[in-house]
């Protein structure tokens, strides 16, 4: 069971969709968000999740006090999960803005309903089939909708090579947790 693990929905279960996803685990979200919250980044933030899935992290960054979250989400059953977990957690924290996108990471970075000021956070937890090509190629659409100083979380299997930053990322850190890697990177 997934769960939201702390903030205003803090223990609402999250539907998760039956396949092509593989959930973030609590402890990684855990950890990531302890660390997001140490360096003040959740309060307030404008949220986008690519390859959102359950949509697991944006709607844990929205429990903790993020104000907007896009989930972008490109299969129809993932989307519809996501919808369902968004209008639950919608409903605890009424004041956010929770949107989701039915459409793939690339389509909507193309033509984005970023807001004014650019995201302040990002997460991207692709399919292990996405190769690594195709995630550069997603990361290098990210820096003009990106706030400055915008931090980008990039889940991989811990196996994937380092993901490739273009020019206005600089990366930060990788933390594994067994089978996972968290890559970290900021927007210049």
């Amino acid at each position: 069971m997934t769960r939201i693990i702390a903030g205003a929905a803090g223990s609402l279960a999250l539907t998760v969709p039956d396949r092509g996803t593989r959930p973030t685990s609590d402890r990684v979200r855990e950890s990531l968000f302890g660390a997001l919250e140490a360096a003040d980044a959740v309060t307030g933030a404008t949220v986008l999740d690519l390859y959102a899935g359950s949509g697991a992290l944006a709607l844990e960054a929205v429990s903790r006090g993020a104000i907007r979250a896009d989930l972008v989400e490109k299969a129809a059953p993932a989307a519809q999960v996501a919808e369902r977990n968004a209008r639950v957690v919608g409903r605890a924290v009424p004041d956010a803005a929770i949107r989701v996108h039915r459409a793939s990471a690339d389509a909507f970075l193309a033509a984005p309903i970023a807001p004014a000021t650019g995201y302040d956070l990002v997460f991207l937890d692709p399919p292990y089939d996405v190769d690594d090509a195709a995630l550069a190629a997603t990361l290098a659409l990210l820096p003009p909708v990106l706030a400055a100083g915008a931090w980008v979380i990039v889940e991989r299997a811990a196996r994937s090579a380092e993901p490739q930053a273009p020019s206005g990322l600089v990366p930060l850190r990788s933390r594994r947790y067994g089978d996972t890697t968290l890559w970290w990177y900021e927007a210049e």
